[in-house]
C-alpha cells in the first residue's frame, strides 16, 4: 500500500525558517511530480509548490523568492525549504503525489498534512 508521510511542521518565528519533507512507501509506480499544498483555516486549498521528475519547478506566487521545493529520487522523498516567514503560511502543508503505473496510468495520494505556524 502506498503511503505518503509529512514530517517537519511547527511553530516558528516571522522571518524565520521551516523545512518540511514527504517520504513515499510502498509504491512499485514511478513518481511523476511531487507537489506541496497548503490550506490555511478559512481558505481553499492552493497549490504552493511543484518539482517534476525532470527537476522542473513550479511555486505559488506569494512564495517565490521564499520557498525552495527539491527532490531526492532515490529516496522517494520531497522536501519544502521555507524561508522568510510570514503568518500568511500559516496553514496545514500537504504532500500530493502522482504516479504513474507499471500499466500506463496516473494516480495520485495525498499526505495526512503537516501544520505550519508562523507567529511570534
Amino acid at each position: 500500500q502506498v503511503q505518503v508521510v509529512e514530517s517537519g511542521g511547527g511553530l516558528v518565528q516571522p522571518g524565520g525558517s521551516l523545512r518540511v519533507s514527504c517520504k513515499v512507501s510502498g509504491s512499485v509506480s514511478s513518481i511523476v511530480t511531487m507537489e506541496w499544498y497548503r490550506q490555511a483555516p478559512g481558505n481553499e486549498r492552493e497549490l504552493a509548490a511543484a518539482i517534476t521528475g525532470d527537476g522542473s519547478t513550479n511555486y505559488l506566487d506569494a512564495v517565490k523568492g521564499r520557498f525552495t521545493i527539491s527532490r531526492d529520487n532515490a529516496k522517494e522523498t520531497v522536501y519544502l525549504q521555507m524561508n522568510s516567514l510570514k503568518p500568511a503560511d500559516t496553514a496545514v502543508y500537504y504532500c500530493h503525489v502522482v504516479f504513474r503505473a507499471p500499466t500506463g496510468w496516473k494516480y495520485h495520494v495525498w499526505g495526512q498534512g503537516t501544520r505550519v505556524t508562523v507567529s511570534s
